[in-house]
């Protein structure tokens, strides 16, 4: 499944909930972090359950919840809880719940500990792991390399508080953190899932820094505003162009192995494992539709 955008959403607006998916991004994450004031968590997690137990909420998008770094017992208790409207069986009230996100990851064992807080409520959902804090990006590698982990998310914003640095437009107080990040995600064959662009109105400045973080490797980005699911989108979807070769160059692929063949060439260029590679990543990012 791509993940080239994931649009937040906050957890205590039912309307904004059920709106989100017309967005269109890959993922929509319903938000019980910061989104969220202290004392509204139970009725943001009674609001999330509600959306996410309605049989009419049924959306092509990845869903997925973001639990709060304190109490993720808590939120999964007040979106699962069993109920009289539980048509299921199963004791989670019909509640339809993709993937988690875990924020201020900072070791293996917190993903782990999520899953296991799932499993015991009946679920296997896929774990976001978001690094955003100095211990976090220096665990980044074993974090990705845990069994539960699913996808690697950088928190520039949160980094950069937590070191004391400060924001710039040309982000280069976190480069490091982001390029650390994308190759613990890479080395794990797990999903990595770039910081946000918290200036919604910019969509040149958007553009640019989606397009950066694909040149990086992230596989996807962040939205904070639906305006922004769009361009993310585009970013990291690959053009039909590219596209084509890497059809050609897994179709010259298995037409070699199936002669016995080590080596060939697509369009006079001699094809080895790194384009291999690189072509395999393209189609799992293209659009069945260019495919």
């Amino acid at each position: 499944m791509a993940r080239r955008s994931l649009l937040f959403s906050p957890g205590d607006s039912p309307d904004l909930m059920r709106k989100a998916p017309g967005a269109g991004a890959d993922v929509i994450c319903f938000d019980l972090e910061d989104a969220v004031a202290p004392e509204r968590k139970d009725e943001a997690r009674a609001a999330v359950r509600e959306v996410l137990a309605d049989p009419a909420f049924d959306p092509d998008a990845e869903v997925c919840v973001r639990l709060t770094a304190e109490s993720p017992a808590a939120d999964l208790d007040g979106m699962l809880g069993g109920g009289s409207e539980d048509e299921t069986g199963d004791g989670t009230g019909g509640v339809r719940l993709d993937a988690v996100m875990l924020p201020k990851v900072e070791a293996a064992d917190r993903v782990e500990r999520v899953a296991d807080l799932c499993a015991e409520r009946g679920r296997d959902p896929a774990v976001f792991a978001l690094v955003e804090t100095a211990a976090g990006v220096l665990s980044a590698q074993s974090i990705a390399a845990a069994d539960a982990t699913d996808a690697l998310v950088f928190g520039a914003e949160d980094l950069a508080a937590d070191v004391g640095a400060t924001r710039t437009d040309g982000g280069t107080e976190v480069l490091y953190a982001r390029e650390h990040v994308v190759l613990a995600a890479s080395a794990a064959a797990v999903d990595a899932i770039d910081t946000v662009y918290t200036d919604f109105s910019d969509e040149a400045g958007l553009r640019e820094d989606a397009a950066f973080a694909r040149r990086l490797g992230y596989d996807g980005k962040l939205a904070i505003h639906p305006a922004q699911v769009a361009p993310i989108t585009e970013a990291f979807t690959p053009d039909p162009e590219d596209v084509e070769w890497a059809e050609a160059v897994l179709d010259a692929r298995d037409e070699a192995e199936r002669e016995g063949r080590a080596v060939f060439r697509v369009d006079g260029e001699m094809i080895d494992a790194p384009l291999i590679a690189q072509a395999e990543r393209i189609l799992d990012r293209a659009p069945d539709g260019d495919r």
